[in-house]
């Protein structure tokens, strides 16, 4: 029987690359979307879902369990991107990301979806996606995160204004998203899968192991190096 799989984020981007590979695998695959409505180039079925809202989850999980009657992988991936800097960023931009950024949120999200499967007595695996690392995808993110304007005469015109075009750069340049979509599925396919799992370039993996083992100041000024500040 084949596998069912719940992507978050699933309309676009990484998401989208793997949920279409695991539906080319033969999954039976769920992507979800804030407004799946809106989504007309979908090759797998798209379910309604805000991880901000605690009955949004509940009623997504229940569709998927009514369709399909079974929630195998919860692959949480949602997030969105906000750049800029901290003075300048409307307060209201802050609040709308903070329930997607760092790990503690985006696996509350994951848990609390495999929680309510678990409510329904349906037994669920999550996959947690996240970003440590300097490096991106070749994804439509830049088009679709908050950017904060570039104020003329502000203090951060100069370097903001470098910082941003040297993002937008990295992911026009990124990695094929695929690469995620076929680290997942090897995953899946695992009978004992370890706890964290590196997918990137070998300097994106390699710049994991130099902020552990290096003093913060020195990481911190690699950082700055890398991103021209």
């Amino acid at each position: 029987m084949s596998k069912v799989v719940l992507i978050t984020g699933g309309s676009s981007g990484i998401g989208k690359s793997i949920g279409e590979f695991l539906h080319q695998k033969g999954f039976v695959v769920y992507g979800t979307s804030r407004n799946p409505e809106k989504i007309t180039n979908s090759i797998f079925s798209l379910v309604a879902l805000d991880v901000r809202d605690k009955q949004s989850i509940v009623n997504c999980v229940a569709e998927v369990i009514q369709k399909s009657g079974r929630l195998d992988i919860v692959i949480n991936n949602a997030g969105v991107g906000i750049t800029g800097p901290i003075e300048e960023i409307p307060t209201e931009e802050i609040r709308n990301n903070l329930p997607y950024r760092g790990i503690y949120s985006a696996s509350k999200g994951a848990l609390e979806l495999i929680t309510e499967a678990l409510r329904m007595e349906v037994k669920s695996f999550g996959i947690q996606i996240t970003n440590v690392a300097p490096g991106d995808f070749a994804t439509n993110i830049a088009a679709g995160r908050y950017h904060a304007p570039v104020v003329k005469g502000s203090a951060y015109e100069v370097p903001y204004g470098n910082t941003l075009k040297e993002m937008d750069s990295h992911v026009d340049s990124g990695s094929n998203p695929n690469e995620m979509a076929e680290a997942i599925f090897a995953i899946i396919k695992t009978d004992k899968p370890k706890v964290h799992y590196k997918v990137g370039a070998f300097m994106q993996k390699f710049s994991i192991v130099l902020k552990r083992i290096l003093p913060d100041t020195i990481y911190e000024k690699m950082l700055m190096n890398h991103y021209k500040l």
